[in-house]
């Protein structure tokens, strides 16, 4: 398993070095007066080892099964590749070489890098897929339990011929809490286990275990210790939360962290910075924008150009979030209505800000005073805080970070009015999904995505 996924990360690293540094290369012919042999070489060579290593944080190489390729997949390359650019470029800054690289080449470079990459990774992920969907490579796997968690995962596998694995039977032990399908055959006992097991029988066994008899499950799992089959368990909804937790040692004791802060001193460090320095940028670069933008909201209806409202932040504290006015009304009680498709609240000027989400740029005031993150789950209203988290089940987890000016559930298509419980339910299942994998490449992707999204969100109104 270990050759495997090191042969496809090789073969992955391969196509991205040679990409990058055949563009630059055939980029400098129309540079008839700079020699590629020298410096461009030099650039394109540091770029794949810049590329490579930022890679490694953005988890352009990890197992790609059952990750969507466009809005997954393509935005961690783009992102990638353009950190790679533009840290490059800093460095031909410092070291004041600028003046033997031509700025055609470059921004050809620039733009011509990530095209190719999105086309021969999709190109080398379809090729993948084909093989092991016909079966070169694949690996059988037996199901130890016949239940409802183990069928789930062997109807997913089924599902996905691309992951490599194929569903060879189920071994049956004691408290079965469902019955086997006639699509998938039973094919033994706890003997009958132990014996494939020590001979090599199957590539992986997947244990999907009753959780009613952990004794069981313990003796099993010991006595599956002196085989030499790899063995991997498939959590059920109880295990799978406490996953997502992380272990403290106090006095000896290992704890478990039920609910914790998601982030360490450090990581929240390194957060913060980000917000500073991306957050500064973005607020002087908009500040025309906001200029313009004031000034329509000030002549097209009466009211106030900004408006306030009371949202919570970090860990429940109470804080006035910033917009520009984009309604006749300035709402911020006990009962606030979302706003609605066709609302007739909204002004003019407002429904264009809402729909382009210009009507946020205020919150970068909010993420300098260190109320809200550039990226984070979207505040509620205080109001409805109240409402939804008498309704979901761990709602309130999501204010264990930041708010932020826009978040992972927002690019993933929850954005906007949620006018059944089912879509505030996904939105906080997004939210805490980015709670629990938080990095600095995620973030740099959710902004990136933000800025191709704003534009075209049918959510937003």
């Amino acid at each position: 398993m270990v050759d495997k996924k090191i042969s496809s990360e090789l073969v992955y690293r391969s196509a991205d070095t040679l990409i990058i540094l055949s563009i630059v290369l055939l980029a400098s012919v129309y540079a008839p007066s700079y020699d590629f042999t020298d410096g461009y070489l030099a650039v394109g060579l540091g770029a794949a080892l810049i590329f490579g290593l930022v890679g490694r944080f953005t988890d352009i190489y990890t197992s790609w099964s059952g990750r969507p390729f466009f809005r997954d997949e393509a935005m961690r390359m783009v992102v990638t590749w353009l950190t790679t650019f533009f840290l490059l470029v800093f460095i031909i800054f410092v070291a004041k070489s600028s003046d033997q690289f031509s700025r055609v080449v470059l921004v050809g470079w620039l733009f011509t890098t990530p095209i190719l990459l999105i086309i021969s990774r999709y190109t080398l992920r379809a090729a993948l897929s084909y093989l092991k969907r016909i079966g070169i490579h694949n690996r059988n796997i037996a199901i130890v339990g016949i239940t409802d968690t183990g069928l789930h995962f062997a109807n997913s596998i089924n599902q996905q011929p691309e992951s490599g694995l194929q569903v060879a039977g189920f071994y049956s032990v004691d408290l079965d809490n469902a019955s086997l399908p006639s699509t998938y055959a039973k094919i033994g006992g706890v003997a009958e286990l132990l014996e494939a097991a020590r001979s090599g029988t199957w590539d992986q066994i997947y244990l999907a275990l009753p959780n009613q008899n952990q004794r069981f499950s313990s003796q099993l799992i010991s006595q599956l210790a002196d085989t030499i089959t790899p063995v991997r368990l498939i959590p059920d909804n109880f295990t799978h939360a406490l996953l997502h937790n992380k272990y403290l040692e106090i006095a000896d004791t290992p704890v478990l962290c039920i609910y914790d802060a998601p982030l360490s001193a450090e990581r929240a460090l390194v957060k913060r910075a980000e917000d500073l320095i991306i957050g500064s940028l973005l607020l002087v670069l908009l500040l025309p924008l906001m200029a313009l933008i004031s000034l329509a909201i000030k002549t097209s209806s009466p009211g106030p150009v900004l408006f306030k409202q009371s949202r919570h932040g970090l860990r429940g504290e109470e804080f006035q979030v910033w917009k520009f006015r984009t309604m006749t009304v300035c709402e911020n009680g006990s009962v606030i209505k979302q706003a609605t498709r066709n609302d007739a609240r909204v002004t003019k000027v407002g429904a264009f800000l809402r729909k382009t989400s210009l009507d946020e740029l205020p919150q970068f005031f909010n993420v300098l005073q260190g109320h809200m993150s550039i990226v984070g789950p979207r505040p509620h209203a205080v109001a409805h805080n109240e409402a939804y988290k008498a309704l979901i089940p761990g709602y309130m987890q999501r204010h264990m970070m930041k708010p932020g000016i826009t978040g992972w559930a927002q690019v993933n298509g929850w954005r906007g009015e949620t006018d059944t419980l089912y879509k505030m339910q996904k939105r906080v299942e997004c939210d805490m999904e980015y709670i629990r994998s938080w990095s600095l490449g995620l973030d740099l992707r959710i902004i990136v995505a933000t800025a191709f999204k704003a534009l075209s969100d049918k959510n937003a109104y």
